[in-house]
């Protein structure tokens, strides 16, 4: 699924299931919300952080499909297409940064 397809479907179940989008800002506190989830786990499970029984069985996947469905919630009510400013920042990165990294010694 692209990311023009996924909008559409998060529209969809919006329409089907969510009554409507929450406004932008309810929005942006649950993206925060579900970033701070993806940082718990990775603190803890890749981390230098003691992982607690409760969180063993956290699945990161599930979390960040979190954080992409509130990013696609955001990008439909603010009428983002989201596939063309994503296909868009790839070229700025790709065209910025082509040799920046293969310079790097910290990442040899």
């Amino acid at each position: 699924m692209n990311i023009e397809n996924a909008q559409q479907a998060v529209d969809d179940w919006i329409k089907a299931h969510g009554v409507r989008y929450f406004n932008e800002l309810t929005n942006m506190a649950q993206l925060t919300e579900e970033v701070g989830e993806v940082a718990r786990i990775i603190a803890r499970r890749y981390g230098e952080q003691s992982e607690k029984e409760s969180d063993r069985d956290k699945d990161l996947g599930e979390e960040l499909a979190d954080v992409v469905f509130v990013v696609l919630c955001l990008a439909n009510q603010t009428g983002i297409d989201l596939q063309q400013a994503f296909t868009n920042k790839l070229a700025i990165k790709t065209d910025r940064d082509r040799d920046r990294h293969k310079n790097n010694e910290k990442l040899r």
